[in-house]
């Protein structure tokens, strides 16, 4: 197995042939073994990159279903495969595509019951996630194990990379220590078709370099990629030791999406939707951003969810308010803050969100 052969160095030649790689660092990427978290729009081209380059074993682990609507960036997929696991349908033409790689293949989220013993028997991790809490959850595990760790993320037309615990160098949670309270996804504000293909490939070139010990690794800084400007830019962050004695993960204390409270009130799209026609007077708050908002909109006051506790005047004590986002993330944390700060009784979260409106 950690041998070339006769095909893969036919296969390899352009690699071979560069000076800082050789026969002796295709060995290398051959005993080399790679997770790579999400298999969506990130994890397409890093997964594509890392089998062509011919990494010995790689990891894909995804919960998820292909969506027809992960057909306008996850560029793997294709109609055929429209609720089909995506890692498993990503390792069965990943392996026509290098027959010499094995796959490993995890139909499962990553939680921190599990992220210890997956990470463990990996070399390197890529982190193709789209959310805060499986950061963090996907940092912590790194250091614990050691493990370097190659972050991206994509959000409209903005990318960002940055390679962590490496060589003792700063980790996710020296460049980002808090979460965001405002934390909206790709599906919620939109992301363009080609950057998660930009921010992937360079996320592959840092796993190989990283692998190879060649370069300059984006260790202790972030890559930020405007794709309307065409502009990269390159922000250094330094390392603060307190975040490298993390010893145990935190059990999804970081869940950004549907913060639960059973004091909150639901009302459903269909419910709304028998009111408005009804004429019943009652308000409608959106707390999505300005730009969401403008693209489209139901009516209704649009008040972000970060400006939410400095405009809450505007917001009705004397009739019904339903307050929506997208998905229905971000209007639960509004309706927690306005009735853990201001007393509020009179709210109703829109089930769903708007992606039930249709």
């Amino acid at each position: 197995m950690h041998e070339i052969n006769q095909d893969e160095r036919k296969r390899y030649a352009r690699h071979i042939s560069l000076s800082h790689v050789g026969e002796s660092g295709q060995l290398k990427l051959k005993k080399s073994s790679v997770l790579v978290i999400g298999a969506g729009g990130l994890g397409c081209p890093v997964l594509q990159y890392m089998v062509a380059a011919g990494i010995g074993r790689i990891g894909i682990i995804d919960h998820d279903k292909v969506e027809i609507s992960n057909l306008q960036r996850q560029i793997l997929f294709s109609v055929e495969d429209v609720g089909k696991f995506k890692a498993q349908t990503a390792a069965y033409k990943l392996k026509l595509q290098n027959p010499f790689v094995d796959f490993q293949v995890y139909n499962q989220s990553l939680d921190s019951s599990n992220a210890l013993s997956v990470i463990k028997d990996y070399d390197l991790v890529i982190d193709g996630t789209d959310n805060f809490s499986s950061r963090y959850l996907i940092n912590d595990a790194c250091v614990i194990l050691k493990k370097p760790l190659v972050f991206g993320s994509i959000l409209q037309f903005e990318g960002q990379v940055s390679v962590f615990n490496y060589q003792n160098g700063p980790t996710y949670r020296c460049l980002y220590d808090e979460v965001p309270d405002d934390s909206p996804s790709c599906s919620e504000i939109g992301v363009l078709g080609v950057l998660p293909g930009i921010v992937g490939t360079l996320q592959a070139n840092e796993a190989i370099k990283i692998l190879l010990g060649i370069g300059d690794v984006l260790s202790g800084k972030l890559l930020i990629f405007d794709s309307l400007k065409m502009d990269f830019k390159i922000l250094k962050f330094a390392a603060n030791p307190s975040n490298f004695s993390i010893s145990q993960l935190q059990h999804d204390e970081h869940n950004c999406e549907l913060p639960e409270s059973s004091s909150i009130k639901e009302m459903e799209v269909l419910e709304l939707k028998n009111r408005l026609e009804n004429a019943v007077d009652i308000q409608i708050i959106d707390v999505r951003e300005k730009e969401e908002y403008q693209a489209f909109n139901i009516g209704g006051l649009n008040i972000p969810l970060g400006e939410l506790l400095e405009n809450y005047q505007k917001i009705s004590r004397d009739k019904a308010v339903v307050i929506h986002c997208q998905k229905g993330g971000r209007s639960l944390q509004a309706i927690k803050l306005l009735q853990e700060k201001n007393h509020f009784t009179n709210l109703y979260n829109l089930s769903g969100g708007l992606e039930k409106w249709f």
